[in-house]
Order: structure tokens, then sequence, then C-alpha cells
């Protein structure tokens, strides 16, 4: 078995399709249709929270943030309608970890799912891998060295350090007030909007056709695409 996912959907079709695909891919599901069910199944251990916005007692954003005030460090992501770049930022700031746009593709949603207990489980002890290769570049995280076809790309420690904010999250989306919560200039001061624009232009000319990796999400932030088994994109 893969994991434990707790459901919090109150959509009992949509639920019962989200249960379908998970169990199909090896997941044990537990569906709640209310934040009082959720609460209970919450007693137990669980690996990852599909989190609905709007519920019959209450909303999304209240769960994740009592499960954030207990200091509970399970993965959250939101079930959130197309369009709705408020909520998203919302939850991603409240400590969400991810989010998906209904209706969503199953595959997407897996591997949501996958990246983010992939992570959690480095964290919680695991050895996450030194190197992160993507496309033509090779990034050596403890080192903060960057090469391109093994020859190496002159990178500020600014750029570096937001190239690893971006990897060591792999497919999961950081609100720009995030990464700016996390970065800081060569005098050690937290940096504004604007120089996080720069840091994230420069960035992308080193990456030069590797670029893409980082994508622009609308109104919310950015996300490091998922790198496939050959390398490239997902």
């Amino acid at each position: 078995m893969k994991g434990t996912i707790l459901l919090v959907e109150d959509d009992f079709a949509l639920a019962m399709g989200t249960e379908y695909a998970l169990r199909a891919e090896g997941y044990e599901v537990v569906h709640a249709g209310s934040l009082e069910k959720a609460r209970e199944v919450l007693a137990s251990e669980v690996d990852l929270i599909l989190l609905d916005v709007m519920l019959p007692d209450g909303t999304g954003f209240d769960f994740c943030r009592e499960i954030r005030n207990r200091n509970k460090q399970v993965p959250i992501i939101f079930l959130t309608a197309v369009g709705e770049e408020a909520n998203i930022v919302q939850g991603l700031e409240l400590g969400a970890d991810d989010y998906v746009t209904k209706p969503y593709r199953v595959k997407e949603l897996l591997s949501r799912i996958a990246a983010n207990i992939r992570r959690t489980r480095y964290s919680g002890g695991q050895t996450a891998p030194d190197v992160f290769c993507f496309g033509f570049h090779q990034f050596f995280i403890k080192e903060f060295r960057l090469f391109y076809q093994n020859q190496p790309v002159e990178c500020t420690p600014s750029e570096l350090r937001l190239l690893k904010e971006l990897v060591q999250n792999e497919g999961l989306v950081l609100t720009r007030s995030q990464l700016m919560e996390r970065l800081y200039d060569t005098e050690e001061n937290f940096i504004d909007d604007n120089t996080l624009s720069v840091y994230m232009k420069r960035l992308r000319n080193r990456l030069s056709e590797d670029a893409g990796f980082i994508e622009t999400v609308r109104g919310v932030g950015y996300r490091f695409k998922k790198v496939g088994k050959t390398g490239h994109a997902e």
C-alpha cells in the first residue's frame, strides 16, 4: 500500500470517483463528507489530506488552520474550483502544500499526491538526493553548484537559494509570499516582491532551454515541474 489518504469532499459522486482512482493506484482511502467526520478520522495517522474548500459544517480553510495549529505536518492538497486564485493563495498561506482545480485530471492528481508524500518522507528522515538532474542541468544541492552538460554555471548565492526552494518542492506550488519569506539577500535581509522578480528572471536566463521547468502559476506563484525518468518535464 502506498499510503492512507483522507478525502474530505461533500460531493458524493466526485468523492466516489476519486476514491476509485486512488484505490486503483494502491492507496487506502478514507472518505469524510464533513469536517466533523474528518476530525474523527484524523485521530488516526494518515499520509495525506485531499481537502475541499466549501463543506456543510465549515470551510477547508478552518480545517487546515486547525491542523497546522496542532503542529501536524501531514501534507494537505486543496480541491478548488477553476479561477479561484484568491482561495488558492489563502489556502497555501494557511499551510496547505498544494492544490488541484476541479474538474481535475486523474493523472495530475496522482502526480501531485506522489510528490507531496515523497517530500514529506524525505523531511521525516529518509535521504533526499544530493544531485537533482533536470533537462541538461545537474544541481548539486549540498555543494550549492549548478552544471550545464557537466560545465559549471555562474550563479549568485541568491539565485541558487531560489533554485533550491523550487527543486526541493518539485511539482508543488510556492506562492510569492512563501518564497519571499524563505529567501534573503547578501546582507541577510528578506527580499521584497520586486527583488524576487529579478532573481526569478536571472535564474531563468541561467537555465536557458531548461527555464521551462519553472512554471508561473498566474496570480499565485511558481511551480518547478515534476521531472520524469528521462529528465524531461512530465
